[in-house]
């Protein structure tokens, strides 16, 4: 993550360049748990939506509003998840738009044309921009125990926050998926979502049997090996599964990860280590899970001989990975069927 001050490296600006796996880029160039987690408190929507608005975060403060926020900026990733649950952001920041126009994988099911983006890329957020659009509240998820809102930089955090926009913070660090999933939730209900339909509940129902699915899948395979990495250019990254929430769930599940040292991953701030790519065989893995992420390269283009080579690879057990997951019981049911799937039909090739 780049940031301006070093002590943060290893977590904001190595997590933009690649996020928990590709974290390295940066270095290389330079529920009804409302009561509990922190809800409204309240259970009717209509009353939330016209009465005092609250949430208390996961940084332990509570934003406040006379009314609940219609006016809402978000990373992406947020406002992506708040629209599953019909919540529409009026403003975004972070990885939105393509370079060809389109939707950013991050978006979800966004219409981005109907959102102001503030900024498409890490450090980039148009102060004159955010205070036009009147924000009632200002929201992100956090990769480090400090508090540090996500893609919001901390060069002009200061004047973003003068703002006067309440902020929230849902943190995405050392934590199992099911918990931000759970305070999203939370989130979304406290703004006026209606957390009991019939489609929230199909969809968390979905994510259970998804999850269930996995974990039969991991005990009738339990040799399988499952490596996590993202690419770039010079290096390739391997996530340990400790600080990402979809790998510390997923290994609660069963999931045999493929674990760098702890000596290795501390050079990457404790979420990876960093291989060049002639040293890109170092582990064995009959299934790769790769960064799906613009910011990382795919699959189907890496060229390096020593990629084509690898056992999982030529076996195209390969799959696709989200190391900041949208979270919506919607958008996190596929990453979990996916897994299964992969692992239901993977041979032992390691």
């Amino acid at each position: 993550m780049p940031n301006a001050r070093a002590t943060h490296l290893t977590r904001r600006g190595i997590l933009a360049a690649g996020g928990a796996l590709g974290l390295g880029a940066a270095l290389a160039a330079c529920g009804d748990d409302d009561a509990k987690s922190g809800g409204s408190g309240s259970d009717d929507t209509a009353a939330a939506k016209s009465g005092p608005w609250s949430f208390k975060d996961d940084r332990g403060e509570t934003a406040k509003a006379d009314k609940v926020p219609s006016h809402i900026v978000a990373f992406v990733g947020v406002a992506a998840a708040l629209y599953d649950y019909g919540i529409q952001a009026k403003g975004v920041f972070g990885p939105t738009k393509t370079k060809d126009g389109k939707a950013d994988v991050q978006a979800g099911d966004m219409d981005i044309s109907k959102v102001t983006i503030l900024g498409n890329e890490w450090g980039q957020f148009n102060i004159e921009k955010y205070a036009a659009l009147a924000p009632d509240a200002l929201i992100s998820t956090m990769f480090d125990d400090a508090g540090t809102l996500w893609y919001v930089p901390e060069e002009s955090k200061k004047k973003i926050l003068a703002v006067g926009a309440p902020s929230v913070g849902i943190s995405v660090y050392d934590r199992q998926l099911t918990e931000p999933l759970q305070r999203m939730l939370a989130l979304a209900k406290s703004l006026g979502a209606d957390t009991t339909s019939s489609k929230v509940t199909e969809a968390k129902k979905a994510f259970e049997d998804a999850a269930a699915r996995l974990r039969a899948a991991t005990k009738a395979k339990p040799n399988i090996k499952v490596l996590a990495g993202s690419a770039s250019q010079d290096l390739f990254y391997v996530s340990g599964s400790n600080l990402s929430i979809d790998l510390e769930y997923f290994k609660a599940l069963g999931v045999n990860f493929v674990e760098p040292s702890e000596k290795a991953k501390a050079k990457g701030g404790g979420w990876y280590e960093s291989l060049s790519w002639e040293n890109v065989d170092k582990y064995d893995a009959d299934i790769i899970m790769m960064d799906n992420r613009t910011s990382a390269i795919q699959p189907a283009d890496i060229t390096e001989a020593t990629w084509k080579k690898l056992p999982a690879v030529k076996a195209g057990q390969v799959i696709a990975r989200n190391p900041e997951p949208i979270l919506s019981y919607d958008k996190c049911t596929p990453l979990l069927t996916s897994l299964a799937e992969a692992i239901e039909k993977a041979k032992k090739v390691s």
